[in-house]
């Protein structure tokens, strides 16, 4: 995930020398990069259990990982290896100034629109579409990259072509333009962000709440029934209405065929019929897969919503530094930032696009016993 890499260089652009930590590190950090977000890439295409929408978006991320680590990185390594001094031409610079807004902007983009999806899941249940991506779900991944590029787009048309540019530094030369596209690829998105996740946890604790309530007022119905019926003394005879494996049972149940299952008990009371002991047949075959699923289906969920957040924060974290002192070096003339805490911060974002994979392998089981297996056939056909 790209950040404007105006500020990677360092001003002096002076002694000549050649800075082999900087080359070592980011050859190391490419790699890393091309293969962990390749492994998520390959995981969510391969394997049935990750193929959800959910991760439809991370591969979104994923690929503009990769797509910095391709387009970007190569380019910015070899300035920091140059002592920071750019040694190429204004047009390679202007390319790299355009892949890195639109990568930056693409990836917390395609944050806010993993928020969004997540959102909806939860608020909005009924319209949520999880077994396939449908259109709305289309139109925030190709939002995502037309809004990237045309944010980026105002460096390939030339506002970095300004008078007396000095050729042995590549950044972004408009401050107006840093701000804008600052604001644009951090500032705005960010808040937004937060803002759908806390109504997202917000409305996903009422969901549990009310969960919780329904099921505990069927199991009290449950057993108010029970009563009622040994008391009849035409009844009193029979075994009890909820046999004990009926009864550990009620708490798999979801609430919806708790519902339906009390109601055909009274409708059978108030006929004066027995309950039909094959019901408890049907609901153990006919009913049990669907049910399953259902619960396999909300664990998935559950998951991308406990690992999404660390995304987030990660991002946050690597990112905030390097736009707050990028924006302030913009528009503060009087303001020294360092070249080297400049470079510093921008490192720091960078290394962003290699934690992700990371995250996904510490956090989701099913990634991770994706990359053991695949990790595992690759060193046993190089061992064979």
């Amino acid at each position: 995930m790209a950040g404007n890499l105006s500020g990677e260089v360092a001003p002096e652009a002076a002694s000549g020398g050649y800075n082999v930590p900087a080359l070592v590190v980011g050859v190391l950090l490419i790699v890393v990069i091309i293969g962990g977000n390749l492994l998520v890439c390959l995981s969510v295409v391969t394997e049935k259990a990750l193929k959800t929408t959910t991760n439809y978006f991370i591969v979104s991320l994923a690929v503009s990982d990769l797509m910095l680590a391709v387009l970007v990185l190569p380019l910015f390594v070899y300035s920091e290896f140059q002592d920071g001094v750019w040694t190429l031409s204004t047009s390679v610079c202007d390319y790299l100034m355009t892949m890195d807004v639109m990568l930056c902007t693409a990836s917390i983009f395609n944050l806010c629109a993993i928020s969004v999806d997540r959102f909806i899941a939860v608020v909005i249940p009924l319209n949520y579409n999880r077994k396939h991506v449908d259109m709305r779900q289309t139109v925030l991944l190709s939002a995502t990259w037309v809004v990237a590029l045309a944010v980026a787009s105002p460096v390939v048309f030339g506002i970095n072509n300004v008078p007396g540019r000095d050729p042995t530094e590549c950044k972004l030369e408009n401050d107006d333009y840093v701000l804008y596209s600052s604001v644009c690829s951090f500032f705005i998105p960010c808040p937004i962000m937060l803002l759908l996740y806390c109504g997202m946890f917000r409305g996903l604790k009422r969901w549990e709440e009310a969960r919780r309530a329904k099921l505990k007022n069927s199991i009290l119905d449950c057993r108010k029934l029970q009563e009622a019926a040994t008391a009849l003394p035409a009844l009193a005879a029979l075994p009890p209405l909820l046999p004990p494996v009926i009864r550990a049972r009620e708490l798999t149940e979801s609430p919806e065929q708790q519902s339906t299952f009390k109601s055909s008990e009274k409708s059978s009371e108030l006929k004066g019929g027995p309950v039909p002991t094959v019901s408890f047949t049907e609901i153990k075959y006919n009913q049990e897969p669907r049910r399953r699923k259902m619960a396999k289906i909300n664990n998935r969920e559950r998951k991308a919503m406990k690992v999404l957040p660390v995304v987030v924060g990660a991002f946050l974290f690597c990112w905030t530094p390097f736009f707050v002192l990028h924006t302030v070096r913009a528009r503060c003339q009087d303001c020294y930032v360092p070249p080297a805490l400049m470079s510093v911060v921008t490192w720091l974002g960078y290394f962003n696009s290699a934690l992700n994979p990371v995250i996904y392998t510490v956090f989701n089981t099913e990634f991770r016993k994706f990359f053991k297996r695949f990790l595992h056939s690759c060193f046993s056909k190089n061992a064979s």
